[in-house]
């Protein structure tokens, strides 16, 4: 089950719109949010596979919650476009820190050769965040040049979706003992809930 979050659709047709030429405000809202992430229920300690696979759940959470909450993008000026989508960019950087900071210090499962998922998220995680950094970098180098800031939000769209195209449980569901345990962690729970 791969997690889509509609956030994106709003963003990136943003940064579209910023690309194809700055001057017209647009307002962009995030989506509301029907759930609450942050609730924490315990796992039973007689269910190392659950606990494993909750606590993975609640890393990846920390990027979830942060693409729930990212600042909208202003393209009215080159100069908007720039420092928005500089911030937007900030956040999404800040959420793949805590989220990674989670999976690495999650270690490895409870269930033999079970590891390489996670592994594959980090590596993906990591990518993504060096690219968002470049990305970043490339916007704040570009501000006041047109040229340069529209492909500097080029590449902050490439960004974003890339992280659109992510498998956050990729990690849990290519096993089927943690896909299994998937089901009995309450945090993977509310992470699988459609949103909207």
């Amino acid at each position: 089950m791969r997690q889509r979050f509609p956030v994106f659709a709003a963003l990136t047709t943003t940064i579209a719109i910023g690309l194809g030429g700055c001057g017209q405000p647009l307002a962009v809202q995030s989506p509301p949010r029907d759930q609450d992430l942050s609730v924490t229920t315990v796992v039973p300690q007689a269910d190392p596979a659950a606990r494993w696979a909750d606590s993975y759940c609640d890393a990846v959470t920390h990027l979830v919650r942060t693409l729930a909450a990212l600042p909208a993008v202003d393209p009215s000026t080159p100069q908007q476009a720039s420092r928005t989508s500089g911030d937007l960019l900030s956040s999404v950087i800040g959420g793949l820190d805590e989220s990674l900071a989670g999976l690495n210090a999650l270690g490895v499962p409870p269930v033999p050769s079970a590891d390489g998922g996670r592994k594959d998220v980090i590596g993906q995680f990591t990518e993504i965040r060096a690219q968002a950094e470049n990305a970043r970098r490339r916007i704040e180098a570009a501000r006041g040049n047109a040229t340069a800031t529209k492909e500097a939000l080029g590449e902050a769209r490439a960004t974003l979706d890339r992280i659109d195209a992510l498998d956050y449980l990729k990690g849990l569901e290519d096993v089927p003992a943690l896909a299994a345990a998937e089901q009995r962690a309450p945090a993977c729970r509310r992470l699988a809930q459609p949103a909207g």
